[in-house]
């Protein structure tokens, strides 16, 4: 089975929902667990929600082991530390949607942080549910952001029934502290070789959730804002500096030369030269 993902910013999901609580959708991935799948244990400042689509294996959360097997059915509240595990002798296919905005309060003989459940009796269901948005993503037909939406709805409440759970408001503490963080390696750090992959080792977040999260805190994204710094400093040196334009490019962590003039007439609509003579002239 091919592995999916699809990623989505918060334009396409964000809605209110269950009495006024803001859920955003912020991917959903199928995928098979194997003795080739390759994952540590980690955290996302989000709630994921997982549905064993088929086969059997393990789940390591905090310092438990728990045995996972068709039609169960997964809640990882945000913060809590986490993996999927299988050997040679079995193996899983699952789907996982990433949920910002909504933590679930599980049944009290339950670790708080995350619940197990067996939702065979519902398979149907949740299988409609998780495929049909799956699809509407893929296609992208008119109308797919409300459908989403819709579906989305109904899932989570359908989950509350069949969990005796309850929801909260996810806290935002940690990811605006982890914002804080990136925007202050991008000032510190601009002239350095910097990637969203680099970010997600410095945070152990996502990278994907990464974008997310920084452009609901600054309005763009982290490497739009490491760019923009680029840039300031770069008119910076262009006025107060005879530098060459290579050694501008260089200085402030640019690859090339060219890449960096392409960037720089992109945001200003004139090379980094014109610049520098404009503000000769003026």
């Amino acid at each position: 089975m091919p592995y999916q993902r699809y990623n989505l910013d918060s334009a396409e999901t964000s809605a209110t929902i269950l009495d006024g609580i803001n859920v955003q959708l912020l991917y959903v991935t199928r995928s098979r667990c194997d003795a080739q799948w390759q994952s540590m244990m980690h955290t996302h400042p989000f709630t994921e929600l997982f549905y064993i689509v088929d086969g059997q294996g393990k789940f390591l959360v905090e310092d438990d082991v728990r045995f996972v097997k068709n039609d169960d059915f997964i809640i990882i509240n945000p913060n809590v530390l986490h993996t999927e595990l299988s050997d040679a002798k079995t193996s899983f296919e699952y789907i996982v949607l990433g949920i910002d905005g909504l933590s679930f309060q599980t049944e009290k003989d339950q670790d708080a942080n995350y619940g197990i459940y067996n939702f065979k009796n519902h398979r149907t269901d949740m299988l409609f549910y998780m495929k049909s948005i799956i699809r509407e993503l893929h296609q992208k037909s008119s109308g797919y952001r409300e459908i989403c939406t819709n579906l989305l709805e109904t899932l989570v409440l359908l989950i509350l029934r069949n969990t005796k759970s309850e929801f909260t408001v996810a806290s935002s503490d940690r990811t605006s502290r982890e914002c804080r963080f990136i925007e202050q390696y991008l000032d510190e750090h601009f002239s350095e070789d910097i990637s969203l992959d680099t970010l997600s080792r410095l945070t152990y977040m996502n990278k994907y959730y990464i974008v997310h999260a920084f452009k609901k805190y600054k309005g763009v994204s982290p490497i739009n804002y490491l760019i923009n710094i680029r840039i300031s400093e770069a008119k910076h040196l262009l006025q107060t500096t005879n530098y060459s334009v290579s050694k501008i490019a260089q200085s402030i962590g640019f690859s090339s030369q060219s890449y960096f003039s392409q960037v720089f007439r992109k945001e200003l609509e004139m090379t980094p030269l014109q610049y520098r003579k404009l503000c000769e002239k003026n």
